[in-house]
């Protein structure tokens, strides 16, 4: 029973040990700049998804803007330098500087309207 067990263990590590085996021979032939740049081919596939993480967290935390509609004052996200439609009311909106602004074509003379109190003038 222990005889079949071993040859069971020799089979998991006969992977690893041809492996080394062809990494031994080629640096023995002077081949271990192949060697050495698999592993840092290898190193570098390995990190680039951490990386590719880490900056895309990055420019999401640089550009992902949080505000409230002009219009309608509903809260809602967007990204920045970008077009978009308020979810609520509809209204197309650009996001510049960090907040929502009304989009209007060139030319347009955007006008907010302000309550004036009325006031009665005595002789």
């Amino acid at each position: 029973m222990s005889f079949n067990n071993s040859q069971l263990n020799m089979l998991n590590l006969r992977p690893l040990l041809t492996f080394l085996a062809v990494i031994w021979l080629l640096g023995s032939l002077g081949l271990g700049w192949l060697v050495k740049s698999l592993f840092i081919l290898f190193a570098l596939l390995s990190l680039a998804p951490v990386v590719a993480f880490f900056g895309f967290r990055w420019w999401l935390q640089r550009n992902l803007v949080t505000d409230k509609c002009p219009v309608c004052a509903y809260e809602f996200t967007g990204l920045n330098n970008s077009q978009l439609q308020c979810p609520n009311c509809g209204e197309q909106l650009s996001v510049q500087k960090g907040h929502f602004q009304r989009f209007a074509p060139e030319g347009t003379i955007d006008v907010t309207a302000v309550e004036v109190q009325a006031q009665s003038l005595e002789d």
